[in-house]
């Protein structure tokens, strides 16, 4: 066995939102009474972990001295959470008990959760982590097994998918050595859609806005009566969207690396996310939060779809909290010791009823609300939320005449082609402004890059006045004729495009 230095020192990470932070586990043995303290601001996973490195110890015939043990997590004022650090921790005691050589952690980092025989555990936030390691140039990244697809995507670094703490050992010892993962090759595929556009029957017009908002990025109200097909053409815009570019991609899988809901066998996020969380839920849960400020339902929309049906069952309190994050792309969780800022750059669809029982401006069906329930139903959405949603549309039943008819000959991935055109034009046109589509342009660039003739300016100036569109309308209506303008291959915006853009724009109830 190697003589046994007094101090050891591996490296691991702590997260704060998809941040990893360097943590410096330094483990010392000195005499003393036989105790076992971890010391760094640890919460309770992380002061359990003593119980399980010292049953994963006992599984693999390896006695703990009759010693003091001290293990400090570095910096001291970081609060640590989780059952990750674990597989540093073991390691720094292995060095100190002359089991490992004292050089085979340099350069090194791990990530681990121990069981009590010797198995690791997979943990959340290993992809981060490898960011981290490519960022700072360390060679070796030491994951359990199951984080190891994922975490080989972040680049150049040596991926060492770890299955018990035996193989960790050997490997460390130059025994047996562990290969190192490489990232899945992911095949094309033919899309397949559980809501195609062709087997939804009439609804034109809501169709059309689909479009344009999968084309521009832009957000969608649809308004109409139960069974309008509100709901389809919701989940149907999935099937339209681009897939995710491979920044985009590491950029939403970070996300949910830290949530835990990665696909374990390809390691990264292959379809762009679609979220769509029930009215009852809270507003920690949409934003994202808890003890260990966990990103929420709009950070694992980022760069997909968060889709709120019944839209005004959610509580006014929890759908005010999407204000921010559709003007800025992000979400803030402030905290009393640390403010964590998670990705939401998510397209919005929504769907509401009429009136409280559904029914208002139904064409058989009367509505048995009272003025007053409509009212309060409809008090419910602020102002400023609806003027931030680009599309309103009005969603009218189903004619028994359009059921009848057989499925339309458009199918999802035919107006996907022309989304994907629409976006690629989009890409063109903003790729020195660091985003992709118009519905992330700001005021001052659309009025560098767009340019009206005096028609559409005459039909805004009216517009204006009938309507008394806001500054964040306005520019809202600009990006929508833009997008529909993309559609068509045109490169000026005309006056047909606008006057389309101004259908779809939200009007206050009252004028």
């Amino acid at each position: 066995m190697t003589k046994s230095k007094p101090i050891s020192q591996t490296t691991t990470v702590a997260l704060e939102g998809i941040k990893a932070i360097e943590v410096d586990v330094q483990t010392q043995l000195r005499s003393g009474m036989p105790t076992f303290q971890v010391i760094g601001l640890p919460d309770g996973a992380v002061r359990e972990s003593k119980e399980r490195i010292q049953a994963a110890f006992h599984s693999l015939g390896i006695q703990l001295p009759a010693q003091r043990i001290v293990v400090n997590l570095a910096p001291a004022d970081i609060n640590k959470y989780g059952s990750h650090y674990d597989l540093a921790m073991a390691v720094g005691l292995l060095v100190l008990l002359g089991v490992l050589p004292s050089d085979c952690t340099e350069n090194s980092l791990f990530m681990g959760e121990l069981s009590l025989d010797g198995s690791i555990r997979s943990v959340p936030g290993c992809l981060p982590a490898g960011i981290f390691a490519v960022q700072n140039n360390i060679s070796n990244l030491f994951v359990p097994i199951d984080n190891s697809p994922e975490t080989a995507w972040a680049g150049d670094v040596n991926v060492y998918g770890v299955k018990t703490l035996q193989d960790l050992i050997d490997h460390l010892k130059a025994e047996v050595l562990i290969k190192a993962t490489k990232p899945k090759v992911l095949e094309e595929e033919k899309r397949s859609y559980k809501i195609d556009f062709s087997d939804i029957k009439g609804q034109e017009m809501a169709k059309r806005a689909a479009e344009i908002a999968a084309a521009g990025g832009h957000n969608l109200l649809m308004n109409g009566c139960p069974g309008s097909g509100k709901s389809m053409i919701s989940q149907a815009i999935v099937g339209i969207l681009p897939p995710l570019s491979p920044e985009e991609a590491l950029e939403a899988s970070m996300i949910h690396s830290i949530a835990g809901t990665l696909n374990s066998k390809t390691g990264l996020l292959v379809d762009r996310p679609f979220c769509d969380p029930h009215h009852s839920m809270s507003a920690v849960a949409l934003t994202g939060g808890g003890h260990k400020a966990n990103p929420g339902q709009m950070s694992l929309a980022h760069r997909g779809v968060l889709f709120l049906d019944e839209l005004p069952e959610f509580p006014r309190n929890v759908l005010e909290t999407l204000r921010q994050p559709i003007e800025t792309g992000y979400v803030v969780i402030s905290r009393a010791n640390a403010h964590v800022k998670y990705p939401a750059r998510f397209q919005l669809i929504a769907a509401m009823n009429p009136s409280p029982c559904g029914y208002l401006g139904h064409p058989t069906i009367p509505c048995v609300s009272t003025p007053k329930q409509i009212q309060a139903y409809r008090n419910k959405l602020s102002g400023p939320l609806l003027d931030r949603i680009d599309l309103h549309v009005n969603v009218q039943p189903v004619d028994f005449k359009d059921l009848s008819l057989p499925a339309s000959r458009e199918s999802s991935e035919d107006i996907r082609q022309r989304v994907m055109n629409a976006r690629r034009i989009q890409e063109m046109r903003y790729q020195d402004y660091g985003f992709k589509t118009n519905a992330e342009a700001s005021g001052s660039i659309l009025d560098e890059v767009l340019v009206l003739d005096s028609d559409c300016k005459a039909i805004l100036e009216k517009a204006d006045r009938a309507f008394m569109l806001s500054a964040r309308g306005y520019y809202r209506c600009l990006k929508v004729a833009r997008t529909i303008a993309d559609l068509e291959g045109s490169v000026l915006i005309e006056s047909r495009h606008v006057v389309e853009a101004l259908s779809y724009r939200y009007i206050p109830y009252g004028m």
